[in-house]
């Protein structure tokens, strides 16, 4: 399915200046393991989070914990620019996965249930968005958190509550996390360029993703 090359809210908020770096060689990640349950609830599934047009010669998948730190200052420092330069001009479709660590046992497993549930409500440029908010905020993630950013982004905070109370996507989550696993995830953020690791090492750069990029077009 295609989906809009248009430009997003969220790289006319925080786009930063082209040659920013998440750190001068990379940051390693959050690393851990953990086992997440079964969701107890009716369970409901999206589609692939995803920015930009999925005929793009390129993808990238990003395994994220809304928890992590590292992941917030990717989203913050190396997402925007991603966004303006290759997003937004066609060339790299952006996957979200979920990877809760966990970094923490409760947020890491509730914050991307309730991105999911916006995006249930209201499409993957609105999941980005929230997203975005869930890493602005992610010392005071919590229930009331996840229903205030919802109506911030124009969704029905009921909803969301409902959803991660009752566990409703935690199936979808493990199985982004089991992914993650299959191909060798251990740490967040973790990206694949074209289905390949650029950062084996886990230190991970702008120029490096950049560089995989380049050479898949």
């Amino acid at each position: 399915m295609k989906r809009s090359r248009g430009t997003t809210r969220l790289s006319r908020r925080r786009l930063l200046q082209t040659g920013a770096l998440l750190g001068v060689s990379g940051i390693a990640g959050c690393l851990g393991g953990g086992n997440g349950g079964t969701g107890n609830g009716e369970q409901e599934t999206t589609e692939r989070p995803t920015l930009g047009d999925s005929d793009a010669p390129v993808t990238v998948a990003v395994y994220e914990d809304f928890a992590c730190p590292h992941c917030r200052t990717f989203n913050e420092d190396v997402t925007p620019q991603l966004v303006s330069e290759y997003v937004e001009p066609g060339d790299v479709a952006y996957e979200h996965y979920d990877f809760p660590i966990p970094v923490d046992e409760t947020v890491s497993w509730q914050a991307p249930q309730a991105a999911r549930s916006v995006m249930k409500q209201a499409g993957s440029e609105t999941f980005f968005e929230y997203s975005e908010l869930l890493f602005a905020n992610q010392g005071s993630l919590g229930m009331e958190t996840y229903v205030d950013l919802a109506a911030e982004v124009g969704v029905d905070g009921d909803v969301v509550e409902s959803a991660v109370s009752e566990g409703r996507y935690r199936q979808t989550v493990e199985t982004d996390r089991d992914n993650g696993i299959d191909r060798g995830v251990g740490g967040t953020p973790t990206v694949f360029v074209n289905g390949e690791n650029p950062a084996p090492d886990g230190r991970l750069g702008y120029s490096g993703i950049v560089q995989a990029i380049e050479s898949q077009l």
